[in-house]
């Protein structure tokens, strides 16, 4: 029967070897209308007979492996009798190992054993492996049992990759607390110093400053937001054709200390279409959060998702956590969800459409976010508002623009070479999607929004919602001054365009927020009270400066309500000038951020998930 080989495609079997199907059928592991059913799908599908029969619960992995070793004349290692011999996997490498799913076992004479657990892929890889080892023999062994096996003895070595995998001169991981906080020192009393000296030329130095970017600011916002609107009227009705063979995808969902979550979690990723032979969803948790462990333990995990434990580290972000867990990734593509994410069930599938349109520079997708609890408070309106905004028409018009994307943490997906070349994320960047989506710029990638929606919960305590704030606004500043190391090496990276969008991007929002109080204080000329300094500038410097600064809510409010054209979001039309009292917090968030940049540069200041998530997510999902 054709396409009964377990091969990564539907073939008809290698000459002088039993199909995989028939050899199932002969011990009696599956049945025959089960094998038609599987044969059915491999047709269709980029898969191994296998992995359908085991996503679907037709056979087991046990089975399965027998049946494999049988096929190719070879045996089952047994992982609980022996032991590899760790020099043998440190000439291959062990992150190298998981990759190709080989891992060099022993020696027998002057062949090397290697044990496989995908043996149709074996003679694909055998010049690589007879390179580093000589003449090689392969077993067969199940992918569960090569994890522990290898991990068994070089599970420091994988942790410390995960910790230090991006070049040292595009990471923070060299972060200077102390030249930093001396650096800062020294601003704070040269604006001290300078302002006992000449308080009306400082004050209008830095008002200068803050002005200027508030009004590039808006002016890019808005651009963005008009490329956005122009390129949705021209939007075909028919998007570009799904491929004919969809590829393997693997989703990480990085968890901690949420065991309430993570039943719900499971649900949620359950209504998923993509086919299940195909989807790879990776838990991925501390090694010390017993708590999660126990709870997904207790969820009954089907078989395209599995719990990937993180060594314990001192180093504690969730950079460090994926950046491990892509080891162990199956899928050709990489995507990442968050704990309390609902993704639409089709999501998979418009991503795919997005990379085989895209061409080979196109290295991220990155999905629409939506709040799913904008009526529990204002908090949450705004919270609702300001995503509709940022994801719906400022990033996706960047992007049309061809401006730097700082991505957002979630929803992202990723070709996983292109992804495993840039080093994946830097492990200590507490804002680790931002600072990707500027060195996959910085490398000549792109990055494409698509309209598929994923919903989660807004943080709307005030307390959380500032702590979450800054840990971004503290992740801003630090890709930014890791990336303006050599700020000529980045002007010829991205060029003139770009590069002066990074600075609007990161600096500007960092100064707007820094700086917010000396702007307050022209509020006080629109409502007649005066500025203390109004007398000592000429007329008509206040009128320019209120027309700017209507202008600039003008933009806002236009941008703002423009986003919220879904049914679900017109209720909140109204709230869109609360926002004027809204981002005050942010410039809270940005001086705690600067002020844990010297005191705690690498903390993660954690979001609590699942507290107004209940009843509206599950109807979503």
């Amino acid at each position: 029967m054709a396409g009964t080989v377990d091969q990564t495609t539907a073939t008809e079997p290698t000459p002088g070897r039993l199909p995989l199907g028939t050899l199932l059928l002969r011990r009696g592991a599956i049945r025959a209308g089960d094998l038609v059913r599987a044969l059915e799908i491999q047709s269709r599908q980029q898969s191994r007979l296998g992995d359908i029969l085991r996503a679907h619960g037709l056979a087991s992995d046990e089975d399965v492996i027998a049946a494999l070793a049988e096929q190719f004349g070879t045996t089952v290692i047994d992982a609980e009798a022996s032991r590899p011999d760790p020099r043998l996997i440190d000439r291959l490498g062990p992150r190298r190992c998981l990759q190709i799913a080989c891992l060099p076992w022993a020696r027998r004479g002057a062949v090397t054993l290697v044990a496989c657990a995908r043996p149709d892929s074996f003679d694909d890889h055998r010049p690589e492996l007879e390179a580093c080892l000589g003449p090689v023999a392969m077993a067969v062994i199940p992918e569960a049992a090569l994890h522990r096996a290898l991990l068994a003895s070089r599970r420091s070595t994988l942790r410390l990759m995960a910790e230090t995998c991006v070049a040292v001169e595009e990471s923070c991981r060299i972060w200077d607390s102390r030249r930093f906080s001396r650096w800062m020192a020294s601003a704070a009393l040269g604006i001290v110093a300078t302002t006992l000296v000449a308080p009306m030329m400082t004050f209008l130095l830095l008002f200068g400053i803050i002005l200027t970017f508030l009004l590039a600011g808006n002016l890019m916002k808005l651009a963005a937001a008009i490329a956005q609107l122009r390129a949705q009227r021209r939007r075909p009705p028919d998007g570009p054709t799904l491929p004919l063979r969809k590829p393997p995808v693997s989703i990480m969902v990085p968890l901690y200390r949420e065991p309430d979550i993570a039943p719900r979690l499971v649900r949620r990723l359950g209504a998923i279409s993509y086919p299940r032979e195909l989807l790879d969803v990776m838990l991925v948790v501390e090694e010390d959060d017993h708590l999660t462990r126990d709870a997904l333990a207790a969820s009954k995990l089907p078989e395209w998702m599995r719990v990937i434990p993180v060594p314990d580290s001192t180093l504690r972000t969730k950079p460090r956590a994926l950046n491990y867990a892509l080891n162990f990734a199956r899928g050709q593509i990489v995507g990442v969800y968050d704990a309390e994410d609902a993704p639409a069930p089709d999501q998979l599938h418009r991503v795919i459409e997005a990379f085989a349109a895209g061409g080979p520079k196109l290295a991220c997708v990155q999905g629409v976010l939506d709040y799913v609890n904008p009526s529990t408070n204002w908090l949450s309106r705004c919270f609702t508002i300001e995503y509709a905004a940022w994801f719906r028409l400022i990033l996706p018009g960047l992007a049309r623009l061809g401006l730097v994307v700082p991505l957002g943490g979630t929803t992202l997906f990723f070709r996983r070479d292109l992804l495993e070349e840039l080093g994946g994320w830097d492990a200590h960047n507490v804002t680790e999607d931002a600072d990707l989506g500027l060195r996959l710029a910085r490398h000549g990638y792109w990055t494409e929004l698509v309209s598929s929606v994923t919903m989660e919960e807004a943080n709307c305590r005030v307390w959380p919602w500032i702590k979450q704030r800054s840990r971004w606004l503290k992740g801003y500043a630090m890709t930014y001054a890791v990336h303006m190391r050599d700020p000529g090496l980045l002007w010829r990276q991205l060029g003139a365009w770009r590069f002066f969008g990074v600075q609007l991007l990161f600096l500007g929002t960092l100064v707007q927020f820094l700086l917010a109080p000396i702007l307050w204080s022209f509020w006080l000329m629109l409502f007649g009270l005066g500025h203390p300094l109004g007398g000592a500038m000429p007329g008509i410097v206040p009128v320019t400066i209120a027309v700017i600064f209507l202008s600039g809510e003008v933009i806002s409010l236009t941008i703002n309500i423009a986003a919220l054209q879904a049914p679900r979001h017109k209720f909140l039309r109204i709230w869109t000038p609360s926002l004027h009292f809204y981002f005050p917090l942010a410039a809270i968030a940005a001086w705690k951020g600067i002020w844990e940049l010297v005191v705690s540069p690498f903390y993660w200041d954690k979001t609590t998930h699942g507290l107004h998530d209940g009843k509206s997510l599950a109807a979503h999902a």
